[in-house]
């Protein structure tokens, strides 16, 4: 179980599940097996193909889709079964289960391995998960709620990892988008975020499925700053495309510049010129026009970058992005949500997977933060300035590789969640992390100023 693996990334009140009744173990377990049970069957619907399109690998970047399907049932058996009991039988023996160690085999190479086909990864699931079922039945929630719960997110996350890698590859579609509510107007600019302290991070007694990375909270002093009210719009990238921003080095840092030029970036990932002054993308398989109103998706971090120098801005840093996000100046206190304690429903956040593709802005009015930013859950994962480091008192958790081997990299922090993120593997203190030249995954923009 890797986050380089599992994208991004992809929380819920209760125990993960959104809600605000019954809390402690028990709950927190049977929330958890809740969310097993929901990520298999999104798994098994992204899977549901024939052989030559699961082992198909559809970019370099990408895993072909039966390693995925397969390598969550490893994972789960690791964590759930064999860390309790490390003689019991294996489904997935030592010499199939290594060829599913994200660390030993990159992602490029694994078309070249003895991976299992369709029928038996799906046969090895069905197992494992039975097993973990009767296992976790006869366990003590206090020991099993966290463990399966991180199980869970990591198959959430592998199922967004799966939806990038169907968002890659070329052919007829295969999936069928559901729709979003409509936009509507929104004030311009941005909304102010006044100087004061608020409290950082997760508290695991009120978010049981928080990662190492997110804890301890703490408080932290914030300079005042203003942030977008809604992410930046394919029409205000339009503009900087005609700009000429992807052409003015004075935009870019010179490692942004570099990467521009040898990567060739001209547009967002996909855009193309329609011949009539806009731009086409290629969707999930469906060649349609882009959206100006919804939230530009498929931008690095350094076009993000040169982005908001054009547009007489920065971007957030992490600690900027969740005080706006989850702190509430009125009660002094953190909300669950932008929104409250109420959970993420579909009137308040575009998530799930389902859509495939982001909401026009103004889309969840219900949704918005105590500051009166909107969408700052769901739809695009959003770049900060932020390098991956520790909070201070950091620990690791049992799976003790999860965070600690990415810090002090290149990487740069995304927040909030996308489209694809299932609500229980997001909440305002989720911290994702890429390389900043990654766009393949859905990725955008929310501006910042200094006030």
């Amino acid at each position: 179980m890797t986050h380089t693996d599992t994208g991004t990334t992809t929380a819920g009140g209760t125990a993960g599940t959104g809600g605000t009744g019954t809390t402690g173990p028990a709950a927190d377990l049977r929330a958890a097996v809740d969310a097993l049970e929901s990520a298999r069957r999104s798994t098994l619907a992204l899977t549901d193909f024939d052989d030559a399109e699961l082992t198909a690998q559809h970019s370099p970047l990408m895993s072909p889709l039966v390693w995925d399907l397969a390598h969550v049932g490893q994972q789960e058996e690791q964590w759930l079964l064999q860390v309790a009991d490390p003689d019991r039988d294996p489904v997935f023996h030592p010499a199939i289960a290594c060829l599913y160690d994200a660390f030993e085999h990159p992602r490029a190479t694994r078309t070249q391995l003895p991976l299992l086909d369709a029928r038996a990864s799906r046969r090895a699931l069905a197992d494992v998960r039975a097993r973990v079922l009767d296992a976790l039945a006869a366990s003590t929630p206090e020991r099993s709620a966290f463990t399966a719960a991180m199980v869970a997110q990591h198959e959430h996350q592998h199922d967004e990892t799966m939806l990038a890698t169907h968002g890659l590859r070329a052919g007829a579609p295969l999936l069928t988008p559901a729709p979003t509510p409509p936009g509507r107007p929104v004030p311009a600019g941005s909304v102010l975020v006044p100087a004061g302290p608020f409290l950082l991070g997760a508290d695991p007694a009120d978010e049981p499925w928080a990662l190492d990375n997110e804890t301890p909270r703490h408080e932290v002093h914030v300079p005042a700053f203003r942030i977008g009210r809604v992410p930046v719009t394919n029409a205000e990238w339009a503009g900087f495309v005609a700009a000429g921003g992807y052409d003015d080095p004075r935009l870019w840092t010179g490692t942004g510049w570099a990467h521009r030029v040898a990567a060739g970036l001209r547009a967002p990932l996909s855009w193309e010129p329609d011949g009539a002054g806009w731009f086409t993308h290629r969707r999930f398989g469906v060649v349609r026009a882009v959206d100006p109103a919804e939230p530009v998706q498929h931008v690095d971090f350094h076009e993000a970058q040169a982005y908001a120098r054009w547009a007489g801005a920065r971007l957030p840093t992490e600690v900027e992005w969740e005080k706006a996000c989850a702190w509430d100046p009125a009660t002094g206190r953190r909300r669950r949500w932008p929104w409250g304690q109420a959970p993420a429903t579909a009137e308040r956040a575009n998530l799930g997977g389902t859509a495939l593709g982001p909401a026009q802005v103004g889309a969840y009015p219900a949704g918005a933060s105590a500051y009166g930013a909107e969408q700052m859950i769901g739809d695009v994962w959003e770049w900060t300035t932020s390098r991956f480091e520790p909070w201070p008192g950091f620990s690791p958790m049992l799976y003790d590789t999860y965070s600690a081997p990415f810090f002090g990299g290149d990487y740069r922090v995304l927040r909030g969640g996308a489209w694809a993120t299932a609500p229980a593997a997001v909440r305002p203190s989720f911290r994702n992390w890429d390389h900043p030249v990654r766009r393949q995954v859905f990725t955008g923009v929310r501006l910042a100023w200094d006030a």
